[in-house]
């Protein structure tokens, strides 16, 4: 994906195969050539490993018709890999302008009809329409727990629990059944009738389930 020159070559008809390979390998750093420089330096920190991803979807993707949201999808590198390897739906939401207009246009390069993100804040997002959630610890960045990507989402403890009130809200009301994937973070946004099913050895994963309160 990169040109003799070192620079990030122009997108082409055959970037969901390239894709695809790099994610057939979990060759994160290949993945990541997609992105402009300024993105692909915070991947380490802030964006979804290939490997935590295949894990995700294979746990959140139960018919073709799932649809499943990615709460903070940054530049859509989880939607993107969940919409090459699954026949789900994924969405991305996520407050960053910039970053919605990367993932956006990294979508469509690689002709993808069932992955998208859009730009918005979570606190005003109703979840009836999905089936399944993934997090990657969006809301630390309220407070501090990882280096910001910029300076256009404010530390503030209020914002943070304010969005952590509202998923955990969300999910409270979503039908027995529902999956969740956490990766880092506290998941005090979790609520009350969630179990978790599963969880990492080596990493701070956890796959959990609305199970039916006794």
């Amino acid at each position: 994906m990169r040109n003799p020159s070192g620079q990030t070559a122009p997108a082409s008809r055959s970037l969901a195969s390239d894709l695809r390979e790099a994610i057939r390998t979990q060759d994160d750093e290949r993945f990541d050539q997609i992105y402009p420089p300024s993105v692909r330096r915070w991947s380490a920190i802030h964006w979804t490993p290939i490997a935590i991803a295949l894990r995700a979807t294979a746990f959140l993707v139960r018919t073709p018709n799932t649809r499943v949201l990615d709460i903070g999808s940054g530049p859509g590198k989880f939607c993107l890999i969940g919409g090459l390897t699954t026949p789900a739906h994924f969405t991305g939401i996520e407050q960053r302008r910039s970053l919605c207009g990367i993932a956006r246009k990294r979508i469509e390069q690689a002709q993808l009809s069932n992955a998208l993100v859009v730009e918005g804040d979570v606190a005003n997002l109703d979840f009836s329409r999905f089936d399944a959630f993934y997090l990657f610890n969006p809301f630390g960045v309220h407070v501090g727990e990882a280096p910001a990507i910029d300076d256009s989402v404010p530390v503030s403890v209020r914002l943070y629990q304010r969005c952590l009130d509202h998923v955990a809200y969300q999910l409270s009301r979503a039908p027995e059944g529902t999956r969740v994937v956490t990766y880092w973070g506290a998941c005090d946004e979790i609520p009350a009738g969630y179990r978790c099913v599963d969880e990492s050895d080596d990493q701070p994963l956890r796959l959990w389930e609305k199970r039916r309160e006794r």
